[in-house]
């Protein structure tokens, strides 16, 4: 057992606990490769293997990443500006650029998303949000959003399939002025919605959508919109990694 400001810990804990102080502090820069296995082995007076061990936590913790055969380096992080009110909000005038396209561009990176399309039975979830029976047929339009090549969230809306029978929404191409203006255009425009709030760990298949390293949290953010009338039309579920966005919510005090 070694101590660290005090605090007993075993030494791979140790090891940890000085290079995460390193990278909060920017001794250790975003980007910048971290001492060799050997090297560290040599400056805190253990094993290899109690060193990867250190590093490994790290990993886990996303503040490092492992670029075999280089080595490790500090995680770059690029925190994506995640706006819930944004979305009723009027689209960009320029129709080829959508919200999230014009943000992250307008910042000097890269966006880019992949669309997929399909009728689904209603999990439960789902079917209890849009008030239709459980295994029902829904579509579900599902959205990965990527910024210079990195995934980081997923955008899954759906919808009852008598409202979007046909339509553009069916089809996996993007539509410039939104889903929410094309569901207007159908007939059942959203006059309110709800909004939830989750966090938690991401299931296996979120992790691999999102190439999630452990023991990253993912926030869970659930619209479902309304018609005037009290329809719900759209259930969405936006999955947020922690480690790739800050979430702002404006406020107007009444």
């Amino acid at each position: 057992m070694d101590t660290f400001r005090g605090v007993t810990l075993p030494a791979y804990q140790r090891i940890a606990a000085n290079l995460r102080d390193r990278i909060t502090s920017g001794a250790l820069a975003p980007g910048q490769q971290l001492p060799t296995e050997q090297e560290l082995a040599e400056e805190f007076g253990v094993a290899r293997q109690t060193v990867r061990n250190g590093v490994g936590l790290l990993v886990a913790e996303g503040l490092v990443v492992s670029r075999r055969p280089h080595g490790h380096f500090v995680r770059q992080l690029e925190h994506m500006i995640y706006r819930p009110q944004a979305e009723s909000r009027p689209q960009p005038v320029t129709p080829e650029m959508d919200r999230y396209c014009q943000q992250i561009t307008s910042e000097g990176r890269e966006p880019s998303q992949t669309i997929e399309v399909s009728l689904i039975k209603a999990p439960a979830d789902i079917a209890k949000r849009l008030e239709v029976s459980e295994g029902e047929l829904v579509v579900a339009r599902r959205r990965v959003r990527f910024i210079n090549g990195e995934p980081v969230n997923t955008n899954d809306s759906h919808f009852p399939l008598d409202v979007v029978r046909d339509s553009e929404i069916m089809s996996p191409a993007d539509i410039p002025r939104g889903t929410n203006q094309a569901l207007a255009d159908l007939g059942f425009a959203q006059a309110r919605a709800i909004d939830e709030f989750f966090v938690r760990m991401p299931t296996p298949e979120e992790a691999q959508r999102l190439q999630l390293g452990a023991g990253t949290p993912v926030a869970l953010h659930i619209v479902t919109g309304y018609t005037q009338d009290g329809r719900p039309v759209r259930c969405t579920a936006n999955i947020l990694p922690g480690d790739r966005h800050v979430i702002v919510y404006e406020r107007a005090w009444e």
